[in-house]
Parts: structure tokens; C-alpha cells; sequence
């Protein structure tokens, strides 16, 4: 048994809650400050989650914007749920608030399975 194998056996699964975001270029620099001051500083504020990785999907949108990939780690699936559960409605709420029709979301939970370095 390798030791990579070993390790994933007696850890927990982590789990990345990755949120892929297409933004209209027209709020690009509004959206983007607030992500980076005030929205992903409050999804780690729950405890639900040990960091999160802020990054751009280089792709041309056929539709125009700009998207980006937000990568929230959870130690486990319990700790995904707790954040549905009990966090997501009022921290999903403000960005719909400020930024409605100029945004288009879609989420994907991810188990990792094994990292390389």
C-alpha cells in the first residue's frame, strides 16, 4: 500500500463546494471587489470551510462576461451540508440583490480523491 493511499484511508474526505460565476463585464470590478473584500471573508466566517481559492476560467464566453471558479474546501460532507443547511439562503441572498440579472451561477460539489505534488 503506498503511503498517498495510506493517508487517504485514515483522513476524512475533504470536499471542494466549487461555485463557477459568469459576471457582465458591465459590474466586473464592483463584483470582484466585493468578492475578494466581503463575500468569501463571510463563507469562511461559518466555520463551514478551511479556505477558499478565488480563480478565472480562461475561456471566451460565447455569451460575453467574465467567469470565474470559486473553490470553498470543507473538511468533510458534513461540514458542506451545515453551510446548505443553515448559511447558504442569506449569504446566496446579497449577491443576487446586488448584482440580479447580471450574474449566472451554477455550483458543483467535488470529493477530492488524491493530490499531487
Amino acid at each position: 500500500m503506498t503511503l498517498v493511499f495510506k493517508q487517504i484511508l485514515t483522513q476524512q474526505t475533504m470536499i471542494i463546494y466549487n461555485v463557477t460565476i459568469n459576471i457582465d463585464e458591465s459590474v466586473h470590478e464592483q463584483w470582484l471587489n466585493w468578492m475578494q473584500t466581503k463575500h468569501i471573508k463571510e463563507m469562511l466566517n461559518t466555520g463551514c470551510f478551511k479556505s477558499a481559492r478565488l480563480v478565472k476560467v480562461l475561456v471566451n464566453e460565447d455569451m460575453g462576461g467574465v467567469t470565474y471558479s470559486v473553490q470553498y474546501f470543507a473538511e468533510n460532507q458534513a461540514a458542506l451540508d451545515d453551510y446548505k443547511n443553515n448559511h447558504a439562503p442569506l449569504l446566496r441572498s446579497e449577491g443576487l440583490q446586488l448584482f440580479a440579472d447580471k450574474m449566472l451561477t451554477f455550483r458543483t460539489d467535488l470529493e477530492i480523491i488524491s493530490e499531487h505534488e
